[in-house]
């Protein structure tokens, strides 16, 4: 079953699959990229809901707004994130809670086996820049 929130602005149904829905498939599929991982990430550790624009720069690097919208609805749609409208900010917060129930320990495993791909390759840029 299908749970919907509406956009308030276009009343377009925004789809947040029931965790029953959520597949493997859905959830590999949406973290192949390395910004919607590094989003997930933020959003897993974080205490709160965070908005769209909170992550422009998610990879060191400036991420279009356009293309932001894309990884969020990517996101959204396959289960791994919940989008809220307030005024006219999406606020989006982590499933990962609901995941874990469905496949312990699968988002916990990807997320860190990010974390630490991306603190190997900062060290890797840090001693490439002193050695220069």
């Amino acid at each position: 079953m299908k749970v919907l929130a509406y956009d308030e602005c276009r009343m377009k149904p925004l789809l947040h699959p029931s965790v029953e829905d959520v597949s493997v498939e859905a959830i590999l599929h949406a973290l192949s990229d390395p910004v919607r991982v590094a989003i997930l990430a933020e959003l897993a550790y974080s205490q709160c809901s965070s908005t769209c624009s909170a992550f422009q720069n998610v990879i060191d690097k400036p991420v279009p707004k356009s293309t932001l919208s894309q990884h969020f609805k990517v996101l959204r749609e396959a289960g791994l994130i919940r989008a809220e409208r307030k005024g006219i900010e999406m606020h989006n917060t982590s499933r990962c809670a609901e995941i874990e129930e469905r496949f312990p320990g699968l988002i916990a495993s990807i997320v860190g086996a990010y974390t630490r791909q991306s603190q190997q390759k900062l060290k890797r840029t840090k001693s490439t820049r002193r050695t220069a």
